[in-house]
């Protein structure tokens, strides 16, 4: 439960993949999952996900809930997540600029990741052994350091992938990121919450500072990627600035030529609007009603994710059945009507039953519009620049919904309102997105496309979900 999700800017093309005799795919699959590689681009997808519940997700939002800390600095721990929204600024730098000597035998990818990631490791250990009740601006300080270093693991590990693997191979080298990435979001945040009332927090953290080491690991039994041709010749000033005018700037460029540009990117930044100011405010609404940090943990977290893949399952069956556009109105409407149930549970108090329910129905709505988001996004990318378009619209998605995520602990202590009145607030939120959807839906055919490319694509709980 991300209450929010952008492995960042990829590079690749999307070549065709020949199709292949009957009955070779499933032998293909066994080939490539005893290969060294995807083992090593699952341990490295579970090293990415375990900081992001821990510092910009449920984790950090339950410490500064039990700490004592008011809505308002709450809330502001979505500006944490900014890292992972803005990382595509400095992801060219970690392409020109090399490793330190001490690290460069072991090539660029893994240089830089061996350098990160101990890190990072000792980041999320730090920021265990802060007291957000006495100093709450060191903690925030300290996942704040979390975030960069995650985000800047994220990048080395996207061109890790992409370089590592043959285009046919993406997919399911993807596949494996995604997968491992996913287990680390239940290992990270509700393995830490179960495990604060044996070993305190700081004991948890300790704990969670140790998965990273299975992402060490991982890169020393890995091997470097062949550098990319061409790769010496643009090291420098010039060499950055080249990068970024091709992952940023020419992608951006050729997407304001489109028409109704203007209200596609709308579209895209409010479409999770009200999904960003509820999940952030989840954490403090469950304590107030009662429910402990173990429910928190069992429900929210592990069968919260279990919803959320059951709906991306689910969205994508709904695609392709009826169409990115009526995916996206169906889907869209579920996600705006899931709200209420976080103002039935307000009515119903410390109800479990009604806790299950709430968590599964937003959960599976979410992952279903997700789905059909994904599936809108990737139809909006120009193929010259499918790659790098995906990400960067994929990361502009989640700077809005932060935004928002960060004032809605002052929106509730500011007009003085009570849960029921701030949830129905964000049910409302969704509605200038369904109608800018509408819009663009009669005016604009659809995108035909079905799915992220898989150059691109990151997992939907850190792409797209908002915090």
């Amino acid at each position: 439960m991300r209450d929010s999700a952008a492995p960042g800017a990829a590079r690749g093309d999307s070549r065709a993949v020949p199709p292949t005799p009957a009955g070779a795919a499933p032998r293909r699959r066994r080939l490539l999952l005893a290969d060294r590689r995807f083992l090593v681009l699952l341990a490295l997808g579970f090293s990415a996900g375990v900081p992001l519940p821990l510092v910009a997700g449920v984790v950090l939002r339950q410490w500064f809930t039990e700490a004592g800390l008011s809505l308002t600095e709450i809330g502001l721990t979505a500006l944490i997540a900014w890292s992972y929204s803005f990382k595509f600024l400095w992801s060219p730098l970690l392409d020109e600029v090399r490793p330190p000597p001490g690290l460069l035998r072991f090539g660029r990818r893994r240089g830089w990741l061996l350098l990160i990631q101990p890190c990072l490791a000792a980041a999320i250990l730090a920021t265990g052994l802060t007291d957000p009740a006495a100093a709450p601006l060191a903690t925030a300080a300290c996942a704040v350091v979390v975030a960069f270093l995650s985000a800047s693991q994220d990048i080395v590990v996207d061109a890790y992938r992409i370089e590592i693997l043959e285009e046919r191979e993406q997919g399911y080298g993807l596949a494996c990121y995604i997968w491992g990435y996913r287990a680390a979001l239940l290992a990270s945040g509700a393995g830490t919450l179960l495990l604060v009332g044996a070993i305190g927090w700081a004991g948890a953290f300790a704990y969670a500072a140790a998965l990273i080491g299975v992402g060490v690991l991982a890169v020393l039994a890995g091997r470097e990627p062949a550098a990319p041709s061409g790769g010496e010749a643009t090291r420098g000033t010039a060499g950055w600035r080249a990068r970024l005018r091709a992952a940023v700037v020419e992608p951006f460029a050729d997407f304001v030529r489109r028409p109704s540009w203007l209200a596609i990117l709308l579209f895209v930044g409010l479409f999770k609007l009200g999904e960003a100011m509820a999940g952030t405010m989840t954490i403090p609404f469950y304590r107030q009603l009662g429910f402990s940090r173990e429910e928190v943990a069992t429900v929210g977290s592990v069968f919260g994710l279990v919803a959320l893949l059951g709906g991306a399952l689910a969205g994508g069956w709904v695609v392709a059945r009826i169409g990115v556009g009526r995916a996206l109105v169906l889907t869209g409407l579920g996600q705006m009507l899931s709200n209420l149930m976080y103002v039935a549970l307000a009515h119903a108090g410390h109800d479990v039953a009604m806790l299950w329910a709430q968590v599964g129905i937003e959960n599976f709505t979410d992952g279903m519009a997700d789905a059909a988001f994904v599936a809108y996004l990737s139809g909006l990318t120009n193929r010259a620049f499918t790659a790098t378009q995906y990400a960067l619209l994929s990361s502009l998605a989640t700077i809005p919904l932060r935004t928002a995520g960060a004032a809605s602990g002052w929106l509730v202590e500011r007009l003085g309102l009570g849960w029921a009145d701030f949830f129905l607030i964000t049910t409302a939120a969704a509605l200038p997105a369904m109608a800018i959807m509408l819009w663009l839906l009669a005016r604009l055919p659809p995108p035909a496309a079905a799915r992220a490319p898989a150059a691109a694509a990151a997992p939907a709980d850190e792409a797209i979900r908002p915090t």
